[in-house]
């Protein structure tokens, strides 16, 4: 859970409104000031901060932000021991001030925030500095945080993918012809579209995480894992047709290898962009266009045998066929796989 830790300025008219929208977003809000309880009671009201005072003294060591809502009377130094309170019992914190004596916190939180007013001081000590007045800055820097972040997520899994499935497709593609499956030539071209590919996803269309985001680096491997295993799935399928029942040579099955996996990545990219089906947001025009211009590339390199043996028409779209069945099969089978690794 994600943490904004205010320091009590002047009430703003859109205040009330922006701190609705970080509830929300997941984001709880305390209020930190020097003030007296009882004024800081009545901003907190004005503001649409609900919850319990802490009494004044020394705040405990054990304290997090659902025991309390607001922090009155609070000097200087015990702001960065509330933000490592907070920090120790498993939050995300972010904290907003404006002042010198708030730089030690500002500096301690994961999302230090300095106000548009803040002086050069806090400004330095923050991760992020606003430029208009009020917490509109802060909204906005939680939701690109977390459109950020899904694109991070992104790139990740389908990193892990596309190593998952190269590496076992060349293991099982020598166990089924007893010769490699690719020849460097033809990993070099993988890559490079895979690479472009992948570039595009830093511009694709997200919709920013509905809670607070955490990393979780064991979750993301298993889901990569299994997109994988998936598109292994496709490869070797591909593969055992063109041996067994079309009779293609090795180097036939080389070309087929080469046109199944650039297809197949590009299945398993667009089932691992989206949360939810892979038709719920639409693609960025980028990600369409490298799509577009990767897809062209492999089906001619590999039809006029550029690089590698030559590969009919007929074949190269029936595995394109292939590949786009199989993103929806799996896209169906991804949804309730990230949703118990708790990927959304």
């Amino acid at each position: 859970m994600k943490i904004l830790v205010d320091t009590g300025e002047s009430v703003r008219p859109d205040a009330a409104d922006l701190i609705k929208e970080l509830k929300a977003l997941g984001v709880r809000t305390v209020m930190v000031t020097g003030d007296a309880p009882a004024t800081a009671q009545i901003v907190a009201r004005q503001v649409g901060i609900d919850g319990a005072i802490c009494p004044q003294g020394q705040i405990p060591e054990s304290v997090s932000p659902e025991s309390f809502a607001v922090f009155a009377g609070v000097m200087p130094e015990a702001k960065f021991h509330l933000v490592q309170a907070f920090q120790k019992s498993g939050h995300t914190v972010g904290m907003c001030g404006d002042g010198a004596n708030d730089a030690p916190a500002l500096r301690q939180a994961q999302m230090g925030i300095a106000v548009s007013t803040a002086t050069d001081v806090a400004k330095s000590a923050a991760g992020i500095v606003l430029t208009k007045p009020g917490l509109e800055g802060v909204v906005a820097a939680v939701k690109e945080g977390r459109t950020t972040f899904q694109r991070i997520l992104t790139y990740t899994v389908n990193s892990v993918t596309k190593k998952i499935v190269q590496v076992l497709f060349l293991a099982v593609g020598l166990l089924i012809t007893g010769q490699a499956i690719l020849t460097p030539m033809l990993m070099v071209l993988i890559m490079i579209t895979g690479d472009f590919l992948g570039m595009s996803l830093t511009t694709d269309n997200v919709r920013p995480s509905p809670t607070p985001s955490v990393w979780r680096v064991g979750d993301l491997t298993l889901a990569g894992i299994f997109m994988g295993l998936s598109e292994l799935v496709l490869c070797v399928a591909a593969l055992v047709v063109g041996k067994y029942h079309l009779g293609f040579g090795i180097d036939t099955l080389r070309t087929l290898a080469f046109v199944v996996i650039v297809f197949g990545n590009q299945a398993t990219t667009y089932t691992n962009r989206a949360r939810q089906h892979l038709w719920s947001i639409a693609p960025s025009r980028w990600l369409v266009l490298s799509s577009v211009v990767d897809l062209t590339i492999a089906a001619t390199m590999a039809n006029r045998g550029l690089a590698m043996a030559p590969l009919s028409l007929v074949v190269i779209g029936a595995t394109l066929a292939g590949a786009v069945i199989f993103a929806f099969l799996v896209d169906f089978v991804k949804i309730p796989v990230f949703k118990h690794l708790k990927i959304e």
